[in-house]
Parts: structure tokens; sequence; C-alpha cells
């Protein structure tokens, strides 16, 4: 059984990670701002008022783990705010950029302490922070920070490797979330987190600072 601590965990991605990782018996710690009904169902350990664009949040966590260890550390939490160039709004591109690229970083900083040696950390980001794929444009905020957040996995991944821990970049694939007003044309929560937790069982120090689709395939930067 491995200790697994995952961010944003109160619905969608985050939750079924919740309910997949404790259904096959792994020590789950589930954080967020507010917890929700179904989360609370699952009977793991909730962290509650934890908004990781706060650092005093994020030391407050640390602290609270007091001598818990992590094996496995899921940054989850993230938002989406469509940008187009006619309705440019700079607020909400830097807003996007705190919570989705800068923050995971410094939460990962903050909670070095708490993860054991060997650790995985995997940073859920999307295939819309590749800039090869990119062939729709827009969406400016949005893939502006899933591309710095795929640059800071791949720093971490450098970083990280000497003190025995591995990073993951993910993409979840298009699912049916309310991010994504519950799409039609998206996969259930569920398919793409049966691909993410593969993901992340098959890292190592060998291919750490990969950025995979949960289905297994390396996407391009």
């Amino acid at each position: 059984m491995s200790t697994y601590l995952i961010t944003g965990a109160n619905r969608g991605i985050g939750l079924e990670l919740v309910r997949q990782l404790k259904d096959r018996g792994e020590d789950v710690i589930a954080t967020c701002r507010s917890t929700s009904p179904e989360l609370n169902s699952l009977s793991v350990r909730v962290e509650t008022n934890v908004d990781i664009t706060s650092g005093d949040s994020v030391v407050r966590l640390r602290d609270n783990l007091n001598d818990t260890r992590v094996d496995v550390m899921i940054q989850n939490a993230g938002i989406s705010e469509f940008n187009s160039l006619s309705s440019l709004d700079p607020g909400s591109i830097v807003h996007q950029f705190k919570v989705n690229a800068l923050s995971p970083l410094c939460c990962v900083q903050t909670m070095l302490s708490k993860l054991n040696k060997s650790a995985k950390i995997a940073l859920i980001s999307s295939r819309m922070g590749s800039i090869e794929d990119n062939s729709s444009g827009g969406s400016y905020g949005y893939r502006m920070s899933k591309v710095a957040l795929c640059m800071a996995g791949k720093s971490l991944s450098v970083d990280l490797k000497q003190r025995g821990i591995s990073v993951a970049i993910l993409h979840p694939g298009l699912v049916s979330t309310r991010m994504t007003g519950f799409t039609s044309n998206g996969i259930q929560p569920k398919e793409s987190v049966k691909g993410l937790i593969q993901r992340i069982d098959e890292l190592t120090l060998e291919n750490s600072g990969t950025f995979w689709h949960s289905n297994g395939e390396i996407l391009p930067w």
C-alpha cells in the first residue's frame, strides 16, 4: 500500500482518482478547497481549505501531515477560462498561469520534505500544452499555462532525479467533466483515470519527464 496525495480531489478527474486508488487499497489523502458529498462518501482522509495558490494554505497542509510520508503526489487542481484573440483578458491569462503552472510548482517545492525517497510526482497537464500539436489556436490563457506546467515538470524531473523522485506530465484526454461542460465528445472520468494510474504505475527514473497521453501515447512538446 502506498500513500497518494491528490489536489483538486472533490470532483471530476480528482474525485475519480481518489475512488479508483481507494478501491485498489491505496492510502489516499484528498485535498480540496471545499469537500463534496461524493468525496466524503469515499471514506478517505480529506484535507479541506487547501488552495494551492496560497502558500500559507500549502504550508498548513504540509504541517497537518505530521509524520505521514507521501509516495505519490498528484497535482490535479487546475482551471480553464477561454480566451480568444478577440476577447483577450490579460487578467484571466495571469490567473490561469498562477493556478495551472506556478502554484503546482510551488506546491511541489513546499511538500518535498514529505515525499518518500523514490516518490513519484504526477502533473495533470493537457495536450493543449503541446506547441507542436496546436492546430486550432485560441484558448490563449489555458494553452500558455499548460505549456508552462510542462516545462516546470521537465525541469523538476531533472532537478529531482538525484533524490530518486520521478515526474510524469500527463494529459487525461478530453474528459466529460464540469470543466469541459460535460462535453458529449469526451471520455468518461473512469476511463481517463484508469489510464492515468497506469502511466503513474509505469513511471520510473528512466522515463521521468515524459509527456504522456493517458492512453500511453507520448505527446510532442
